[in-house]
C-alpha cells in the first residue's frame, strides 16, 4: 500500500480540502477565501461543481492520493466527506485494461432487410438467420465482457413482452424505460415493442440531492405521454414509487427480472410501418417536455440513410458509451448497429465519464471502426489521457468518429486530430454531423474520407447583415463554423428568412428540412406540432447557412437575440463572460427579453459566481460590461450575478436558456434547494390526492368488472337452459337478444344500432363483419331482429356447454385445418345459403389486441357469389375497448353496430371469383369507414397473432 493510503486517516481531509480549494481558485481566480470549504460542503450547491468539474476533481484526487476510486464516486459523491470515505475504501492498484485484441467473429453475409417494415422485423430476421451471432458486447475492463446474441435478444425480449401483457399493458400504451445502460435496457426496449406498446426512454436519477427536480421533470414527461407502466432498475424503486402518486395514468412500476418471471403466454401483436416505434423526449431548454413521435418507418428510413452515410456493414464494430435515453446513443449507435449487423460494444456513460480513456481503450482493443460522441467527449479525452496512455493506444482502426449532438467547435476538431495522430488517428476520420430528434437522429453527414471543413466568416457581416462572407486571412476577429456536410439520402434542407422565402447560399436564416425520417409531430401537443411545420417543411429550431451545398449551423433560432436589427448569438456571449475572473465557466446564460418598444429585445446576461462581497460583485459587473461591449459594440442591458446552481441545465449539461428566461421574468433566480427530507415529503403530500383518486378509480374498475361477470353469468345460465327448452330457433333468438340487451343496460354499456332498415326483407344474405373481441357475436345477436347462422370453428362443437348451446341456435361448424374437409364444408355452406339461411362470417378470421382492420379472406364472398346471395356488411365499434383480446377484465364503454346496404353479386357471366373479389372490396370499404380503426391490410406478421374463432 502506498504512503498516501497509509496516512489517509491523518491527512486525507486536509489534503483533499486543499486540492478542492486549488480547483475552486482555478475556476474563479478572484475567489481566494477557502475557509468556507468544509468536509460537509455540497459539491454542487455550495461549490458549484458540475459533472465535468467532478470528473476533473476525481482525476486530481486519484493523482494526489495514488488511489483508484470507484467509478460511481464522481456522480454519487455529495461532499468532501464522501470523497474521504471513498479514498479510504479505494484500491492503490492502477486500472487494468486487457490490451490484447478481443476475439473477432467472422463477418456474416449481409441480411437483406429492404422489405423490413418494423424494428421487430429486423430482430426477427437476424434471430432466424443468425441466432448465435454476437450483437452486443457489454464492455468490461479486465475480461472479455458478456455478449448478447440476436437470438438471445429476441427470446428474452419476448419474455419481457409477456410480463408486460400480464401487467395489463395494452397495445399502443406508453411504457417508460428508466434504466441505466446494460442488458436490461436492450431487453426492455424490444420487450415493449413486442408487447405492441410504445417505448418512452427517460433518464434515471443520479444523485439523491436531485430527487425533487428529477422527479418533477419525469412527472411532466410521464404525464405528457400518459405512461401506463414504468420499467426501472431495482435501486430506483423508492423514488419511482413516488411517481405513482404523481402520474394519473401510471399503473405499474416494475423491473426487467420481474417481467421475465411472469411466465404466461404472449399474444403477439402485429405491427405496421406507420405504428409509433418510439417517443423521444428532447433535452431542450423548454419547461414543458415535447415528445417526438417516430414511427417504425421514420426510424428505419433514418437508420438506412445513416448507414449509407458511413458505409456501415457487418465488418464494422461500433463502440459506444452514449446514453440509451438519448437519440444519438439509442438510434444512432444501437439500432443502427442492429440493422446493419454491426457488433456493438456498449459501455456505461458513467464508466466513460469517470475515466475517458476507457472509450479509446475499447476502440483500441475491439478494433472499433465506428464511434460517436458530442464535442465535450473529445475535449475530455484531450484533458484526461496522458502521453504514456497515448503512446499505448492504436486508433488506426477508427475510420468514422462522429461528432454531433451539440455545436462542433473547430478548435476541438483541430486539437483532437493533432494530438491523437500520435495514436494512429486519421484526421479524415473526424466526422462532424448534424441531426435532431425531430428527424430521428441524423440529417446531414459530410463525405467520407475528407478532413473536416472549417469556414471562417466575417463576424460583423454575419451579425449585421446575416451574410456568411469569407473572412480575410488576416482577420483575427473572424468567427469559425464547422461543416456538417450534405443532407442524408432522401432528405432535403433549406434556409429561409422570416417570411419563409428560401435564401441563397451564404445567407444565414432559419433551417428547415423534410424527408422520410421527419416526425409526424409531438405527442399530444397539437399546438407545438402545428408550429413545427411550415407546409411540407419542418422547423429545426436552428439558424444556419449553406455554402457549396454544405450545412453550417450558427445557433438556435429561439435563442437568437435581435437587438436594434443586430443578431446576437447567445453562446458567444456566454463563452466570453464565462472566461472572466469570478464567473463560473459553463454557468452563464444569455437571452433576450421583449422590450416595451416593439421589435426590440434587451440582452440579459445571468452569470453564476461564488462572490458575495459588494465591491467584488461591482468589479465583475464592470468586466462583463467591458467584454460584451468589446465584442458586440454595446454592453448588455441587464447583468444578473447569481449563486452557484442557479442557472438551469438539461440532463446533458446544456444551458436551459428558456427556463432561465422564465425564472428571470418571475423573479425566482437563485433559490436555495430544500433539504432532501422536505423534497420527499413535498412529493408525497402533493401526490396524496392523486393516489386517492387512483385508488377510487381502481376500485370502481374492479367493482364494474365483478358486477359485469356476475350479471353475465347469471343471465347466460338462464339463457342456456332457456335455449335448451324453447322449441324453435326464432324463440331462442328472441330470448338471447332480450337477455343481451338487458345485460348491456345492467352494466351501463351504451349500445346503438344503425342501418337496421338495410336488412334484406324476406330473403337470406351473407353477413360479413369485422372481428374485434369475444363480444362480437353477442353484439350481433343483440343487434339483429332476425335469426342468422354463425359459422364457427369445428373445435367448438366438441365442447359440452358451448357446443350444445351453439348447436341449438343453428351454428354451422367448419374445419380450419383439414383442406379436404374445408372444401366439403364450403360446399355445405353454399347449400345452406341456397336453401334460405343467412350466414354470418368474420372474414378477418381472427382478432388481435391491437386496433385495426386485418385483410379479409375470400370464403364468405365465394359463398355469396356461388349461392347468388347479397353480402351485408356490418361494422362493429367498441367491443375491443370493452373486452380486449388476452384480457378478461371488461371495461365500461359504448358499442355501436353499423349495418350497410346489401352488396348484390354481379351478373353471373363475370365469374364467381371476380364477383367475390368485388363484393369483398366493397364490404371491406364500408367496414373500414365505420369501424373507426386503421387499415392493417399491409401490416405483418398476421400468422403470429394467433388463431381465434372465425
Amino acid at each position: 500500500m502506498n504512503r498516501g493510503l497509509r496516512e489517509t486517516d491523518k491527512v486525507a481531509p486536509e489534503r483533499l480540502l486543499r486540492l478542492i480549494g486549488e480547483l475552486v481558485r482555478e475556476l474563479n481566480p478572484t475567489q481566494a477565501n477557502d475557509a468556507r470549504i468544509t468536509v460537509d460542503s455540497l459539491l454542487d450547491r455550495d461549490l458549484g461543481f458540475d459533472s465535468l468539474t467532478r470528473v476533473e476533481l476525481v482525476a486530481r484526487v486519484e493523482r494526489e492520493f495514488g488511489v483508484r476510486l470507484a467509478d460511481d464516486v464522481f456522480a454519487t459523491g455529495e461532499t468532501p466527506a464522501d470523497l474521504i470515505a471513498a479514498i479510504r475504501s479505494s484500491s492503490s492498484e492502477a486500472i487494468q485494461f486487457l490490451d490484447a485484441p478481443a476475439p473477432q467473429q467472422a463477418a456474416s453475409p449481409e441480411v437483406d432487410l429492404v422489405d423490413a417494415l418494423t424494428l421487430t422485423d429486423v430482430v426477427d430476421r437476424y434471430a432466424t438467420e443468425h441466432p448465435n451471432r454476437r450483437h452486443i458486447v457489454l464492455y468490461d475492463d479486465a475480461s472479455e465482457g458478456s455478449a448478447l446474441s440476436y437470438g438471445g435478444l429476441r427470446s428474452a425480449a419476448l419474455e419481457v413482452a409477456t410480463g408486460l401483457q400480464h401487467a395489463r399493458v395494452e397495445p399502443g400504451d406508453r411504457v417508460a424505460i428508466m434504466l441505466p445502460t446494460g442488458e436490461d435496457y436492450f431487453l426492455a426496449f424490444f420487450g415493449v415493442l413486442y408487447a405492441g406498446a410504445i417505448p418512452v426512454p427517460i433518464y434515471p436519477p443520479v444523485r439523491a440531492s436531485q430527487l425533487e427536480s428529477h422527479l418533477a421533470h419525469q412527472c411532466k414527461i410521464l404525464d405528457n405521454c400518459k405512461a401506463r407502466a414504468l420499467i426501472a432498475f431495482r435501486e430506483a424503486r423508492v423514488p419511482a414509487q413516488l411517481l405513482l402518486g404523481q402520474v394519473e395514468s401510471l399503473r405499474a412500476v416494475t423491473t426487467v427480472p420481474e417481467l421475465r418471471a411472469r411466465g404466461t403466454t404472449l399474444s403477439r401483436v402485429p405491427l405496421n410501418a406507420s405504428d409509433t416505434g418510439l417517443i423521444q423526449y428532447t433535452s431542450g431548454s423548454t419547461g414543458d417536455p415535447k415528445g417526438v413521435v417516430l414511427s417504425h418507418q421514420n426510424l428505419l428510413a433514418n437508420i438506412r440513410a445513416d448507414g449509407a452515410g458511413v458505409d456501415a456493414s457487418p465488418r464494422d464494430v461500433f463502440v459506444s458509451w452514449l446514453p440509451l435515453y438519448h437519440d444519438m446513443g439509442l438510434i444512432g449507435a444501437w439500432l443502427g448497429s442492429l440493422y446493419h449487423g454491426v457488433v456493438l460494444v456498449s459501455m456505461s456513460p458513467l464508466h466513460f465519464l469517470s475515466r475517458p480513456i476507457r472509450w479509446l481503450q475499447a476502440i483500441h482493443r475491439y478494433r472499433g471502426t465506428l464511434s460517436a460522441g458530442p464535442n465535450f467527449a473529445y475535449e475530455l479525452c484531450m484533458r484526461h489521457v496522458d502521453d504514456d496512455a497515448l503512446r499505448a493506444l492504436d486508433l488506426s482502426c477508427w475510420r468514422v468518429a462522429l461528432n454531433g449532438a451539440e455545436p462542433v467547435l473547430p478548435d476541438t476538431v483541430r486539437r483532437f486530430t493533432e494530438r491523437f495522430a500520435r495514436s494512429g488517428f486519421d484526421p479524415k476520420a473526424m466526422f462532424p454531423v448534424y441531426g435532431l430528434a425531430e428527424s430521428a437522429v441524423g440529417l446531414a453527414f459530410p463525405p467520407l474520407g475528407r478532413v473536416p471543413r472549417i469556414d471562417r466568416v466575417d463576424r460583423t457581416r454575419l451579425a449585421r447583415d446575416s451574410i456568411a462572407e469569407p473572412a480575410d486571412p488576416g482577420d483575427t476577429d473572424a468567427v469559425e463554423f464547422t461543416s456538417t456536410g450534405f443532407p442524408l439520402p432522401g432528405h432535403e434542407l433549406r434556409v429561409v428568412d422570416e417570411k419563409n422565402r428560401e435564401l441563397p447560399e451564404r445567407r444565414e436564416g432559419r433551417l428547415q428540412f423534410r424527408g422520410p425520417s421527419a416526425t409526424a409531430g409531438y405527442f399530444d401537443n397539437p399546438a407545438a406540432s402545428s408550429a413545427l411545420r411550415v407546409g411540407a417543411w419542418l422547423e429545426t429550431g436552428d439558424r444556419a447557412y449553406l455554402a457549396d451545398g454544405e450545412l453550417f449551423v450558427t445557433g438556435r433560432t429561439k435563442d437568437l437575440v435581435i437587438r436594434g436589427g443586430r443578431n446576437i448569438h447567445p453562446h458567444e456571449v456566454e463563452q466570453v463572460v464565462g472566461a472572466l475572473d469570478g464567473v463560473r465557466r459553463g454557468c452563464v446564460a444569455a437571452f433576450g427579453v421583449q422590450d416595451r418598444n416593439p421589435g426590440t429585445e434587451r440582452l440579459v446576461v445571468v452569470a453564476e459566481t461564488r462572490t458575495t462581497a459588494a465591491d467584488a460583485l461591482r468589479k465583475i459587473r464592470s468586466r462583463v460590461n467591458a467584454v460584451v461591449a468589446g465584442m458586440l459594440g454595446a454592453p448588455p442591458d441587464t447583468i444578473e450575478l447569481v449563486p452557484p446552481g442557479s442557472v438551469p441545465k438539461t440532463s446533458s449539461g446544456k444551458i436551459r436558456r428558456s427556463s432561465c428566461r422564465e425564472l428571470y421574468a418571475s423573479g425566482k433566480l437563485g433559490p436555495e434547494a430544500a433539504p432532501i427530507w422536505r423534497q420527499a415529503l413535498t412529493l408525497a403530500v402533493s401526490g396524496f390526492g392523486r393516489r386517492c383518486r387512483k385508488a377510487a378509480a381502481s376500485g370502481r374498475e374492479w367493482a364494474f368488472a365483478s358486477w359485469s361477470w356476475t350479471s353475465f353469468g347469471t343471465l347466460m345460465t338462464l339463457v342456456w337452459f332457456g335455449v335448451l327448452a324453447l322449441p324453435t330457433v326464432s324463440s331462442r333468438w328472441r330470448l338471447m337478444r332480450g337477455a343481451l340487451r338487458l345485460f348491456a343496460a345492467s352494466t351501463g354499456t351504451r349500445f346503438a344500432v344503425e342501418g337496421v332498415e338495410h336488412l334484406p326483407s324476406g330473403r337470406p344474405f351473407v353477413l360479413a363483419s369485422n372481428h374485434q373481441s369475444y363480444l362480437d357475436a353477442l353484439a350481433l345477436i343483440a343487434a339483429l331482429p332476425v335469426p342468422v347462422v354463425f359459422v364457427a370453428k369445428a373445435e367448438l362443437a366438441k365442447q359440452f356447454f358451448a357446443g350444445t348451446f351453439l348447436k341449438r341456435i343453428g351454428t354451422q361448424f367448419v374445419e380450419r385445418f383439414d383442406s379436404g374437409r374445408s372444401a366439403s364444408d364450403a360446399d355445405q355452406l353454399v347449400e345452406l345459403a341456397s336453401e334460405g339461411h343467412s350466414l354470418v362470417f368474420f372474414p378477418e378470421g381472427t382478432f388481435t389486441r391491437r386496433e385495426g382492420l386485418l385483410p379479409f379472406r375470400m370464403g364468405a364472398f365465394i359463398v355469396a357469389a356461388r349461392s347468388g346471395q347479397p353480402v351485408l356488411p356490418v361494422a362493429l365499434h367498441g367491443t375491443r375497448q370493452v373486452l380486449r383480446d388476452g384480457s378478461w377484465y371488461p371495461r365500461k364503454g359504448a358499442i355501436r353496430v353499423s349495418i350497410g346496404h346489401p352488396i348484390e353479386p354481379a351478373p353471373t357471366g363475370e365469374g364467381v371469383w371476380n364477383q367475390a373479389t368485388k363484393m369483398r372490396a366493397n364490404a371491406r370499404g364500408f367496414i373500414l369507414r365505420h369501424c373507426r380503426e386503421p387499415d392493417l391490410a399491409n401490416s405483418r406478421p398476421f400468422a403470429e397473432a394467433g388463431s381465434r374463432a372465425a
